[in-house]
């Protein structure tokens, strides 16, 4: 089969690192040849991990939003160059934790890059690769906040960003998935880890079929 390629966004501790574990599970277990490749962003090479440690540890306020963008945006061409665009040449299922849709809304929306800036950025970092679907988990801002508090670790910086900036992400990532929805299906991602999968797999299995069933020249 050709390769497809899964993104996930969401706010702070909406439980994207648990429902991937349950997708790559379930995913391999459909015996498609090849097991799904587990990615993520900022990160997903050794270059990639290295601009990762510089946005998401340290002070809220250490970089500026364009600076922001432009680092994550470097760091997104390694990971699409090396990683994820070679995965899906040979077949795999690529499954990432966070892709363009999360500078759009952190520093496009949110932030305040300008729009045609931002997506000139995904230009030149993406090669115009889209995600075939993107699962965007949403919750309530306070309660995921409380989840990523939990979680400990040095990786906080965009948590103590503080509550209203996370109310405006949280309604940026529903604006882009209003506009979108053909790509972007939301998940309500405040119930219990089982139903909250179900749904997820119902919606990978659904457009993994789609794409199954495609024409050769799509």
């Amino acid at each position: 089969m050709a390769g497809m390629f899964i993104t996930f966004e969401g706010g702070e501790g909406s439980g994207k690192t648990t429902q991937i574990q349950l997708l790559a599970k379930w995913l391999e277990d459909q015996n498609l040849g090849i097991s799904p490749l587990v990615t993520r962003e900022p990160g997903g090479t050794s270059g990639a991990e290295d601009v990762r440690n510089l946005l998401v540890t340290g002070s809220a306020d250490k970089w500026l939003p364009a600076t922001e963008a432009l680092l994550m945006s470097a760091s997104r061409h390694e990971h699409v160059e090396r990683t994820i665009k070679p995965a899906l040449a040979a077949g795999q299922v690529v499954i990432s934790d966070r892709y363009y849709d999360s500078t759009t809304v952190y520093q496009g929306i949110v932030g305040g890059v300008d729009r045609r800036a931002v997506q000139a950025l995904h230009d030149l970092a993406c090669g115009g690769l889209s995600p075939d679907i993107t699962i965007l988990l949403d919750m309530d801002v306070e309660l995921g906040l409380g989840r990523a508090h939990g979680r400990g670790g040095d990786e906080t910086r965009f948590e103590t960003k503080g509550t209203a900036f996370h109310q405006q992400v949280r309604h940026g990532f529903l604006a882009l998935a209003e506009a979108e929805p053909d790509r972007i299906c939301v998940i309500d991602a405040a119930g219990d880890v089982d139903s909250i999968f179900a749904k997820i797999r119902d919606a990978v299995a659904a457009r993994l079929k789609h794409l199954q069933t495609m024409p050769a020249n799509g």
